[in-house]
């Protein structure tokens, strides 16, 4: 299962968070590839400390499906 991790723009103070969002671990940069790095040498810390079958245990698989809502819509209501 592939990783998949969300960047978070700092709009006042510039630069990224980078995370996971099943584990908690956290990454920062001025760039998104240094938050990336970040996370990278966060999870391996994680998985020092935790062990990697609690990290594999906390990787969920979201069930996604189309809401069928329009924003503007739900604005209006």
């Amino acid at each position: 299962m592939p990783l998949m991790i969300e960047l978070i723009p700092d709009e006042e103070q510039g630069g990224f968070t980078a995370r996971l969002p099943d584990i908690p671990a956290y990454g920062e940069g001025e760039t998104e590839e240094e938050a990336v790095a970040d996370l990278r040498e966060a999870l391996k810390g994680y998985i020092e400390t935790f062990g990697l079958e609690d990290a594999m245990s906390r990787l969920i698989t979201p069930t996604l499906r189309p809401a069928g809502w329009d924003l503007k819509e739900l604005a209006r209501a």
